[in-house]
């Protein structure tokens, strides 16, 4: 008599589902995706392509004529369009580097042993709860050329003249590059502070015994461990400030004479209030165009970094 095992109940697994049940889970993703991705999309490139006007019943096409005269100078459209990118380019310039040094300075700071030091990293993190509403209206404030803080400080600590901050071209920039270093820096100084955390104490305990000095071993262990995220910090940064909008228009309001107005603050001027909707979304397609080759190149050095070189 032979003992057979008894069979067990065959367990259905994901392959013998019907196949279309993964399609079902993608399914509210990829309705969204189209709804609000896709569609306004194919639709704004429709607009680019035809003369549109909410008042009237037909739409012209008209081809790539909204696209030329982007690079026409004779033309009001033109020359703001390129002026607010230039100007979107110099405050990304300047506030990069900023955000990325301060913040990297804090948490090297804040890592350490110090007394009240979770507090502080709560004090430099609150600011980026807020939104840009109250954020612009408190650095208005602040910069204000009669009634602002630091001109009220400038003249009864220090005896100074008061400066026009909001009616300069010169200085319009400060309380905006100011304003957004303070509201945004926690963010980038808690992604340091993380990667700090995950630094083995043993590298430092290691050039410690060869006599290290500080700043060697801030060179030689510290930033070349912090490359991954210091990649990371630097293309988000510089995506999120080419999308500049809120500060200037609350700040200074674009002004003076269109010196802080951002890329996205003209074309929504050219949209919303000259009716031009055709114009601004070519203008729109442009500048994301721009912004596509910067995410390519910055995707090709991650991935170079990857490999290892």
């Amino acid at each position: 008599m032979s003992l057979t095992a008894p069979r067990m109940p065959r367990r259905h697994g994901f392959n013998d589902a019907n196949p279309v049940v993964p399609y079902l889970y993608l399914l509210p993703f990829a309705l969204f995706f189209l709804v609000f991705v896709v569609y306004p999309v194919g639709f704004g490139f429709y607009v680019s392509l035809h003369r549109f006007d909410l008042l009237s019943e037909t739409t012209p096409f008209v081809g790539l004529e909204y696209y030329r005269a982007l690079f026409n100078f004779d033309t009001p459209q033109a020359q703001f369009f390129w002026q607010s990118m230039r100007n979107t380019t110099f405050f990304t310039v300047v506030s990069v580097p900023l955000l990325i040094a301060t913040a990297l300075g804090l948490a090297l700071l804040l890592n350490r042993p110090i007394f009240g030091r979770s507090f502080f990293r709560a004090v430099f993190f609150l600011p980026g709860v807020l939104t840009v509403s109250v954020m612009g209206i408190l650095w208005r404030w602040m910069f204000d050329n009669q009634i602002g803080l630091v001109n009220a400080v400038r003249g009864d600590v220090f005896g100074l003249q008061p400066l026009a901050f909001l009616s300069v071209e010169q200085l319009a920039w400060v309380p905006i590059i100011v304003g957004t270093l303070w509201w945004t820096i926690g963010f980038n100084m808690t992604l340091y502070l993380a990667a700090l955390g995950n630094i083995s104490t043993s590298y430092y305990e290691a050039a410690d015994i060869d006599g290290a000095t500080p700043w060697a071993k801030f060179r030689f262990i510290t930033w070349p461990l912090l490359g991954p995220v210091t990649l990371f910090v630097f293309v988000t940064t510089v995506l999120a400030s080419f999308q500049l909008f809120g500060q200037s228009l609350l700040i200074t309001a674009g002004g003076p004479n269109r010196s802080t107005q951002s890329a996205i603050m003209y074309i929504t001027e050219e949209a919303f209030t000259n009716n031009q909707f055709s114009s601004a979304t070519a203008m729109s397609f442009m500048f994301g165009l721009v912004m596509l080759i910067f995410t390519y190149l910055q995707f090709r050095i991650m991935a170079r970094d990857a490999r290892g070189g």
